[in-house]
């Protein structure tokens, strides 16, 4: 995990500094990110990024203390932004609940450090409280595109804007207090790229804790309860969470392509990343990284790297042949990998676009009998023309083809479904007239949801 927002440097640690950066580490707490906020504070964080490997730093101003930024002590943030483990600006930003600061000074020292931020290419971290449009339209107006929103407090159209400009969301212990039902709604339905997870340490104690002072290691607690909002793992959100902090601060080290990823109780294969559609919503256009696995491979996997990165299969519910392309491409290889899962009393489920037979230039179905339990084939569409449209197939009569391999699946595997995205212009109702007259279910999944 990483903390990305604390303030260490504040008086509550003084006694026992040493002693919470210690439960951090024993916690498997790989970062903690201290927070500047005033001159005092922006020097001691850096203090303590230099005094701990696992300590980094930030430098602004918060609203409270704009009115203390005068051109000197700008100045000075300008030249403590230099320092080697000062990885971005903040936190900066509005704050309209308490006005410590004249809301005038407030805007005026907020848009003169996002200008700093821009000119020396570094993300920011930005506060807002009960200033929602005035926060829009200076981080438009900026042109700023990375950065967070620390302590998301906001409501859903104030996330998707600021998402849309490319901030990220950080999610903090308030998501686990029981009244907290809209703020757990948005830490639910925020796609995997944009979430992370923070303490604001020594503030915002999670549940079960709540009433004792917070620290960095007691971010396990909200990403367990983020983690089951989402109906994901422990490991999936921290996983996730880690590599869009490091990301986003451009500090550690991201993971080279996977041929065998973990989500929930599922272990998914990523044999190829070369397929026969082009569909608009897919998420390799966008990213490289599912549930926080990087999918973008620089070769191709062998059948024994397969078999030895999958190890024990039955400690697995399925193993799905998935990950970033048509794994029917890959035939030989699928049917040779399925076989030994099946000797090892795994279970074996193939995701296709349903062009298997287009690809292969015969009836492969027959193939896979015995060697697969379950397969599910993306419809997209209810008729020829959208799915064309959005899935931009290389074969002609794709479509046709795709109904044709559904009805011939049911002959030879056991459990056969169809997938449908919620797109514009995708009829779901009609979708699923066709699924009920071949007799097969239809899951309906939402876009941006992966995994």
């Amino acid at each position: 995990m990483i903390d990305t927002h604390c303030h260490l440097e504040m008086k509550p640690f003084n006694k026992d500094r040493e002693d919470v950066i210690n439960n951090a580490k024993n916690s498997g707490i790989e970062a903690i990110i201290t927070i500047g906020s005033d001159l005092e504070g922006n020097k001691r964080a850096i203090e303590l990024s230099e005094k701990y490997d696992l300590v980094y730093a930030t430098v602004g101003f918060h609203p409270h203390d704009a009115k203390d930024c005068n051109d000197e002590a700008f100045e000075l943030i300008k030249r403590l932004s230099r320092k080697e483990k000062v990885i971005a600006i903040g936190e900066i930003g509005l704050d309209y609940h308490y006005n410590h600061s004249p809301k005038d000074i407030q805007k005026e020292v907020f848009i003169k450090q996002l200008r700093y931020a821009k000119e020396i290419d570094y993300p920011v971290v930005i506060h807002s409280r009960e200033s929602k449009m005035d926060t829009l339209n200076i981080l438009k107006e900026s042109g700023i595109n990375k950065g967070v929103m620390h302590c998301f407090s906001g409501d859903a159209d104030m996330a998707s804007k600021v998402m849309d400009m490319g901030f990220l969301i950080s999610i903090a212990g308030p998501v686990t207090y029981k009244n907290a039902t809209k703020l757990q709604e948005i830490a639910r339905i925020i796609p995997d790229d944009y979430l992370l997870l923070e303490t604001d340490a020594p503030y915002l104690t999670p549940e079960p804790l709540r009433g004792r002072r917070n620290e960095p290691a007691f971010i396990l607690h909200t990403a367990r309860f983020v983690a089951n909002l989402r109906g994901i793992s422990e490991d999936d959100i921290i996983r996730i969470t880690t590599l869009n902090s490091r990301r986003l601060f451009k500090f550690g080290e991201l993971s080279d392509g996977v041929i065998a990823y973990k989500i929930r109780d599922n272990l998914y294969l990523n044999i190829t990343n070369r397929c026969t559609n082009e569909c608009s919503f897919c998420v390799r256009f966008h990213t490289d990284y599912v549930k926080g696995h990087n999918l973008r491979l620089k070769k191709e996997p062998s059948d024994a790297e397969l078999i030895k990165a999958i190890g024990d299969p039955t400690q697995y519910k399925e193993i799905v042949f998935c990950g970033y392309g048509e794994p029917l491409l890959r035939l030989d290889l699928v049917k040779k990998v399925s076989g030994w899962i099946k000797q090892n009393n795994g279970h074996v489920r193939i995701n296709t676009n349903g062009h298997g037979n287009l690809i292969n230039k015969r009836h492969i179905l027959p193939e896979l009998q015995g060697l697969v339990d379950s397969i599910s084939v993306s419809l997209n569409a209810h008729n020829e023309e959208i799915y064309n449209r959005i899935c931009m197939p290389a074969f002609k009569d794709a479509y046709k083809e795709i109904i044709a391999f559904i009805k011939e699946a049911k002959k030879y595997i056991p459990t056969v479904q169809a997938t449908v995205v919620e797109l514009n212009g995708v009829d779901i109702k009609k979708c699923r007239e066709i699924t009920d007259e071949l007799g097969i279910p239809l899951r309906v999944r939402s876009l941006d949801i992966v995994g």
